[in-house]
This record gives structure tokens, C-alpha cells and sequence, in this order.
């Protein structure tokens, strides 16, 4: 991305170079001044966009450090949406990696690399750390050298500029540095290109790293132009260079007709609301001068993106943001100049650059660390521990925790297993379940009575756990241990699915019930609502990943 000047560039500029900055940095946090360094920014100026980008929620402040907040993965959905290829195409990567048993992802052109917006993982005990977001090099993967097949000599021009600049790759953090630049570098590339524009499909053979082999096919619009690749990687533990295509093929050539088909079909638009100009005036009066508007009214722009498959004019973009038509073409503009966004003249494009804002970054977080920093806020605030489990069969598993410092503290660790009947957060995600399942798990659970209090029969937990269901949260008093009472909620994805639970556990010499519910609830709620509000943004797009 293009640097900006100090004295010409407008705050929706500086603001961009910030995020990107901040997205860029090796460190998973900066501090400002860090910012003013990297920008060539005034450190004003830089106080100023920050303030903004937090009160927008894309930074989150801990100390005097700034990090990516889940958040700011708005701006890579908005690309993702309007891009037409990942509704779509997604539900079929995830179809084939289920037939093949094997890793699968969908990669895009962009500028240096071919970029990742889509993939479905096999989870062993080696498997792949690529994520969504993701840069590689167009000669170190099948994707890149398949969708190089389309190239004019003024893209090998580029990537040979690229390449000279950056020799070892040391700009693709998705891919392990190169050692030492090979003097062949480009005719290999060359020729594993017409390689593959002859047979139409690429092999990988451990290029990007000892083991990893990966076989990539194009997949073409209804116009016929090469769109997007699509990949199915594994390792040389399950094939061989020389087997691989022969697994994989027939299933990965049938993937893209289905792909292709899917692309020929109409697709809805998403209608979720972007700030709308009068919130945004709101905003700019509660926090005066501190408040970049111009910044956060060209945010709304990149936002409004998500509801165009294929792309927006200015009027288009005015409308769909809520804005004045000229402070759409002046954002608009910038995002062209920039690098994030490209015009026919008339229609704008979001470009897979726009994933370098953040979404690349957090793409690999997962439920737990999405989770923590929520819970750290819960648990400073009410000063009790604070866990997040999810259904792990019969029994609920602790993926997060903040324990607080106190003489008698409840000594549990990530991992943790309790049976899920006797534990608050365990009757939650029951009662999170549709009625014939909860009704299996209670039967098939073994109920045994770990305290005087513990519920056991069938009848009484069925009672307990519909209840549940109907009031939205579960207190549990001295049924696992005696002298603990835990209180839980539970965390819902975008599609009200329960898929986690929240809870606060004390001895009940603290409170009495009814004092621990006015007492904890309230907070309790409000934290699972913030991690509800991270999950819908970081899981848009993507799968929900819990480790």
C-alpha cells in the first residue's frame, strides 16, 4: 500500500495506513508511538485516528498497547461479500475436503500473491497453518501458478520487481522464508506455469515446505475468465507426488463443474446496516475533536461494500452507506488510490488487498481467544473467576479462563473436564441443544451424585435444564462441589446456535442465590453479548474454530 504524505493525505488515508500498520507489525501490538514511526505520521495526528479506530471497536487498548480487535474483520467481510465468489463457493470447498478427508482452500489473484478466501481444514496432529487472508508467492503454490496461467508479460514484470525487492520472501509471513534466492527462479516459474495452462491443474510438490504437497484447478465465471483456484492440499505421510493427482483429481475436477454451476446461479445480497450518517454526527458530538468523522464516514463506505456482489457506484455506495454522494466519490476515490479498491470508470471493486486491514491477521483467532479478553473485562469488573466451556460429549471442556487472586480459589485449568449435568455451564449448552438431542444426552450421560445436592434422575435434570432453556441462564449450587456455586450463560453464534458457555464461580458463603443472580447476571450477560457481537464479525465469513 501506498504510504501517505502528512500534508496531502485526508484522515480516510491516514486512518487506512494506521490499521494497516498495525496489521502489518510482526508484534501482535504496537504503541503509538510505534505508529508514528511506521506511518511517518505526527504523533497527534496518530492520537487522533486511534481514538477513532477504538471507539469503532477495530483496536482494542490494553495498557498503553494497541491490538487488532476482532472488529476490524468488518472491512475484510466487506471484500469477502462483495467479492461473489465465497457464498457460493464456500459450502463446496467445505464438501470436498469432507470426500477427500483432505485440506482445502480457494484462492484469489491479487497484486503480489494469490490470496486465500476460503478453506475447510483437516484437524490432525500436523496440519496446515494457512489462513483466510493469507499472501502466498504465485511460484511457491499451486494456486498462484495456476492463476498465473492468464498473465501478460507485464504481470511477470511486476512479480520480477517484486521478487528483486524481496528475494527470500520475507513479505509472505504465511510462508516460511526462503534460505537463499535461486538464480532460476523465474524460468522455473515460467515453466511450471505452461506445465499447467497445458494440463489445467498445478502439483505443489513441497515448494513452500518439506512434506506439503498441494494439487490446484482454476475456476472460471460464466463469463469464462479465470476467477479463482482451488486447492486441495495434504503431506507426503498420505501421498506421494505421483499418487496425488490420481486421489484427488476426478473429485477435484467434478468440485470445480459444481463450483462453476454455483457461480452461474443468482445470489442474495446481505442487508445488515452500515452507521448511518446521523449516528455518526452522534458519535463526533459525544467525543468532539478527538473523533476522526471523515475517517469513520469512509469505514462506512469500504462497510457498505458487503451489500454489492460485484461491486458499487457512487451512487450506489451513497445509498447503501447513508452519506452524501460526494463524501461517497471522495471515499471511493481514496480506496482506488490506495490500492483497496479499483474502477471501470464507472463501478468500483473492492480489491483482496483489503484483507491486509486486519483480516488476515485475525483470521486464525479462535473461539477461546476471541473470548479472553472479555472475560479478563468481566472478571476485573465483578472480581470473581470467570470460565468459557463448550460440549465436549457428555462433559463440558474449559477452552478459557481468568482466575482472580483470593485465599480460597477454585483451581481449575484449560482443558478442564467436569460432567456437563452438574455444572451451570454444562446445563446451558444442554439446554442449547434441540429437545430429542438433550433428551439423549441426559439419558446416556452416568449421573452420579458428587455431592449431597447433586440432581441425578432423569426427571429432576429434565425439569432443571428446561428451565434453563426458558430463562437463558443456570445457577448451580453445591452439585458438583460443595461450597460452590457457579452462575452461566450462554454464547450464541450468528445463527442463535449455542456454542459456548460463560460462567462465574464463587463459594456460596459469599452471597446468598438470589443476591449472587442481581449480583452477577447483569455483567454476565453483558460480557456474552460482547463475545456474541466478536463471533458474528470473525465467523462471517469463516467456521467457527474453538481451539
Amino acid at each position: 500500500m501506498r504510504e501517505p504524505a502528512e500534508d496531502t493525505a485526508g484522515p480516510f488515508e491516514r486512518g487506512l495506513a494506521v490499521l494497516h500498520a498495525v496489521a502489518a507489525e510482526p508484534e501482535p501490538r504496537m504503541r503509538r508511538v510505534d505508529l508514528t514511526k511506521a506511518t511517518g505520521l505526527a504523533r497527534s495526528t496518530v492520537d487522533r485516528i486511534t481514538t477513532t479506530l477504538l471507539h469503532l471497536g477495530f483496536l482494542r487498548a490494553e495498557g498503553q498497547d494497541l491490538v487488532l480487535a476482532p472488529r476490524a474483520m468488518e472491512l475484510g467481510n466487506a471484500y469477502l461479500a462483495s467479492c461473489g465468489l465465497v457464498g457460493p463457493l464456500a459450502p463446496l470447498v467445505t464438501r470436498l475436503a469432507d470426500e477427500l478427508d483432505e485440506s482445502v482452500s480457494l484462492a484469489v489473484p491479487d497484486a503480489d500473491g494469490a490470496r486465500l478466501i476460503a478453506q475447510s481444514t483437516r484437524r490432525r496432529a500436523m496440519y496446515l497453518a494457512f489462513h483466510v487472508g493469507g499472501l502466498l508467492p504465485d511460484d511457491r503454490s499451486a494456486a498462484g501458478v495456476v492463476l498465473a496461467t492468464t498473465w501478460e508479460e507485464h504481470r511477470y514484470e511486476a512479480w520480477r520487481d517484486r521478487r528483486t525487492s524481496d528475494p527470500l520472501d520475507a513479505g509472505f509471513p504465511a510462508v516460511p522464508t526462503l534460505t537463499d534466492a535461486s538464480p532460476d527462479r523465474e524460468a522455473e516459474f515460467r515453466a511450471r506455469v505452461a506445465e499447467a495452462a497445458v494440463q489445467g491443474w498445478s502439483l505443489d510438490d513441497q515448494w513452500v515446505e518439506p512434506g506439503l504437497l498441494a494439487i490446484a484447478a482454476p475456476v472460471h465465471d460464466p463469463g469464462g475468465r479465470q476467477v479463482a483456484a482451488v486447492s486441495v492440499l495434504s503431506h507426503t505421510s498420505r501421498h506421494t507426488a505421483k499418487s496425488f493427482p490420481d486421489a484427488v483429481l476426478p473429485a477435484l475436477r467434478a468440485a470445480v463443474r459444481d463450483m462453476e454451476a454455483a457461480l452461474r446461479r443468482p445470489h442474495a445480497s446481505d442487508e445488515r446496516a452500515v452507521p448511518t450518517a446521523g449516528e455518526l454526527r452522534s458519535t463526533k458530538d459525544e467525543l468532539g475533536m478527538e473523533f476522526l468523522e471523515t475517517l469513520a464516514r469512509g469505514i462506512a463506505v469500504l462497510k457498505a461494500f458487503r451489500f454489492a456482489p460485484g461491486g458499487l457506484t457512487i451512487s450506489a455506495a451513497a445509498a447503501a452507506s447513508g452519506l452524501p454522494r460526494a463524501t461517497a466519490r471522495r471515499a471511493l476515490l481514496v480506496l482506488r488510490e490506495t490500492g483497496y479498491a479499483e474502477s471501470d470508470g464507472r463501478l468500483f471493486t473492492l480489491r483482496p488487498t483489503v484483507l491486509d486491514l486486519g483480516y488476515s491477521r485475525l483470521s486464525s483467532l479462535t473461539l477461546a481467544e476471541i473470548a479472553q479478553p472479555h472475560l479478563a473485562d468481566l472478571a476485573a469488573v465483578v472480581g470473581e473467576s470467570v470460565s468459557m466451556a463448550v460440549l465436549d460429549g457428555d462433559q463440558v471442556r474449559y477452552v478459557a479462563r481468568v482466575a482472580t487472586t483470593r485465599i480460597m480459589r477454585i483451581d481449575i485449568a484449560i482443558g478442564t473436564r467436569f460432567p456437563a449435568y452438574a455444572t451451570s455451564m454444562g446445563r446451558v449448552l444442554l439446554a442449547g441443544l434441540p429437545a430429542a438431542e438433550r433428551a439423549a444426552a441426559l439419558d446416556r450421560a452416568d449421573r452420579t451424585a458428587l455431592t449431597r445436592r447433586t440432581l441425578v434422575s432423569t426427571e429432576d435434570l429434565t425439569a432443571a435444564v428446561g428451565a434453563v432453556a426458558a430463562q437463558g441462564w443456570a445457577m448451580v449450587d453445591e452439585e458438583l462441589q460443595d461450597g460452590l456455586r457457579s452462575l452461566a450463560v450462554g454464547v450464541r453464534d450468528r445463527a442463535g446456535t449455542v456454542v459456548a458457555a460463560v460462567n462465574m464461580a464463587l463459594h456460596v458463603g459469599r452471597d446468598t442465590p438470589e443476591e449472587t443472580v442481581d449480583r452477577l447476571l447483569p455483567p454476565l450477560r453483558e460480557a456474552a453479548a460482547r463475545i456474541e457481537a466478536d463471533l458474528a464479525v470473525a465467523f462471517d465469513q469463516a467456521q467457527l474454530v474453538v481451539l
